[in-house]
């Protein structure tokens, strides 16, 4: 990320639109923002370059894909030695159910999210698959009932 670059307004409309719908078109941004199509193509750029947009994705429907079960899973690891770290980080990568991984403070190592079909098929992973991550002492997991609120998009104001 350049640290020379400031985001105006105009940037942060265009960051807040893009959060909305990656899909929009310069132009339709372009209206939502007050620039034509080609300052706020130049825009859009810029803040790629500068690591501002990481990347555009499409959000998919978990319920509708089957995929409803959300598990966190606290992990505490045995050794908090830096290779035995990277280790258990690089195998975590590796595990397509694992949708997000966190390194946290307090009495538990790591915080995953974990999204499965079913609690049958969280029970099989994590037999198979998490206690046998490098490094993994103990998992305690907790299974969401409902989300409440759910987003993507960072606050800009």
């Amino acid at each position: 990320m350049n640290e020379n670059t400031t985001l105006d307004k105009f940037d942060r409309l265009i960051l807040k639109a893009l959060q909305e719908n990656a899909d929009y078109s310069m132009n339709e941004i372009g209206e939502r923002v007050g620039l034509s199509h080609t300052p706020c193509w130049r825009r859009v750029k810029r803040l790629e370059q500068d690591g501002y947009i990481k990347k555009r994705v499409t959000l998919l429907d978990a319920n509708t894909l089957n995929l409803s079960v959300s598990v966190h899973a606290y992990l505490t690891i045995k050794s908090h030695d830096e290779s035995s770290l990277n280790a258990f980080e690089e195998a975590v990568l590796k595990v397509p159910q694992v949708v997000e991984c966190y390194s946290t403070t307090g009495d538990k190592d790591y915080l995953l999210r974990i999204i499965v079909s079913t609690v049958d098929a969280y029970e099989k992973l994590l037999k198979k698959t998490l206690v046998h991550l490098p490094n993994v002492a103990s998992i305690n997991s907790t299974f969401a009932l409902k989300q409440v609120k759910y987003t993507t998009e960072l606050p800009l104001n």
